[in-house]
């Protein structure tokens, strides 16, 4: 399988977002919320001071534009008040009193400012990829994308491709709903086309603008996890099928699995307000499932030497930090302490879905791991899904 990384980039979202701004928000706009009493003991629980987003919070809490009447706007309104028999200034003031309520933004009011900075955070990733590559866009021959949380079509595949620019004749692969898993997917995939042609140059671009979740209506526990835990981030990086001087990791394996009958766990779903991200609690324990069936992988995969192998960093984004914990639970014990400090250092600002695992794998490479150390590469997504990959660090 052997495919050669290059050094990923990684752009933060530029806006700060102190979990306080947050939580003073929620608490002005839900004070008689069921967990409103808990809410610093839930923030503080998250370990997460601030996050990054691509836009300031005020885009996320601000109202909509059209009022309380929508889009049955002010005439239909007038009409009905009228048919109702109240006289023309009753009228005039029942309008007024409408439109002075706020409403919540529409998804184009949402979605349209974040469509726009994911593909600016993207495209400054791929060039800084490229950058670290030594290589220039007339020499990617394919592009693998991803940006779960601002659906578009035609996507980011083909605005990035106009925007750097690239060759006509790239191979464009838009794989909008990998989600969580994209970063480790996205990986598999490259290594696999650049096994059927090693001189095949594949550049990765993830970009996600999570904040498109935070959703100041909703008063559910879950959707105040949501506001707490996202982060925005671009993030890139060159896959090659021969190695190169800025090549820093080779991958060897790859592996995937699917939990039937979860689909239901983890989800987004689109309403009239944008998108909301939806979660079971159910959804940590079948994650762990997936982490027992990657240890079964990694075992058979070392079975004629287990005792003398192991891993020397775990890159693992597995959406939160209690499955961290139980990744640290249910390592072999001959395992060092420590695996999965990176990953727990990118928690610390913020969940970044897809993206997440290029994060904690440049953390890595700004460390410095000695040459020969082994790698595994693991994320879980909504479905749910997950993928890992194997290999050594150059």
């Amino acid at each position: 399988m052997a495919a050669y990384l290059s050094p990923p980039a990684v752009i933060h979202g530029e806006n700060a977002v102190e979990t306080s701004r947050i939580v003073a928000e929620v608490r002005d706009r839900h004070p008689n919320a069921a967990w409103a009493p808990r809410i610093d003991g839930i923030a503080a629980s998250t370990g997460i001071e601030t996050r990054g987003w691509m836009l300031p919070l005020e885009a996320a809490t601000a109202p909509g534009s059209a009022g309380a009447l929508g889009a049955v706007g002010s005439g239909t309104a007038q009409e009905a008040l009228a048919r109702e028999g109240f006289t023309q200034q009753d009228v005039d003031r029942a309008i007024a009193a409408l439109e002075a309520i706020p409403a919540p933004q529409t998804v184009q009011e949402r979605t349209a400012p974040a469509w726009e900075a994911v593909q600016n955070y993207g495209e400054r990733a791929a060039r800084g990829a490229l950058q670290a590559a030594g290589l220039d866009a007339a020499d990617v021959d394919c592009l693998i994308t991803s940006h779960s949380t601002t659906p578009a079509l035609p996507g980011l595949d083909v605005a990035l491709a106009d925007r750097l620019p690239l060759r006509r004749d790239v191979m464009l692969l838009p794989a909008t709903q990998w989600a969580c898993v994209a970063g480790t997917r996205s990986l598999a995939l490259a290594a696999d086309l650049v096994a059927a042609d090693p001189d095949r140059v594949v550049l990765v671009v993830i970009a996600e603008a999570l904040s498109t979740t935070y959703q100041p209506a909703d008063d559910t526990l879950e959707s105040l996890i949501v506001r707490l835990l996202f982060a925005d981030t671009a993030v890139a990086a060159v896959v090659t099928g021969r190695r190169r001087t800025e090549s820093v990791l080779r991958l060897d394996a790859a592996w995937h699995h699917t939990l039937p009958g979860t689909q239901d766990l983890h989800r987004l779903e689109t309403r009239a307000d944008g998108t909301h991200f939806v979660m079971d609690r159910r959804g940590p324990r079948a994650v762990q499932e997936t982490v027992t069936a990657m240890w079964e992988w990694l075992r058979v995969r070392y079975q004629d030497d287990p005792d003398a192998w192991h891993p020397d960093v775990l890159l693992a984004h597995p959406g939160g930090t209690r499955v961290l914990e139980y990744m640290e639970q249910t390592m072999p014990d001959t395992w060092p302490s420590g695996l999965l400090d990176f990953s727990r250092e990118s928690y610390t600002s913020g969940n970044r879905g897809g993206a997440a695992v290029f994060d904690i794998l440049r953390r890595a490479h700004d460390t410095g791991l000695k040459p020969g150390s082994r790698a595994v590469l693991y994320a879980a997504a909504p479905g749910l899904t997950a993928t890992a990959l194997e290999g050594e660090w150059l």
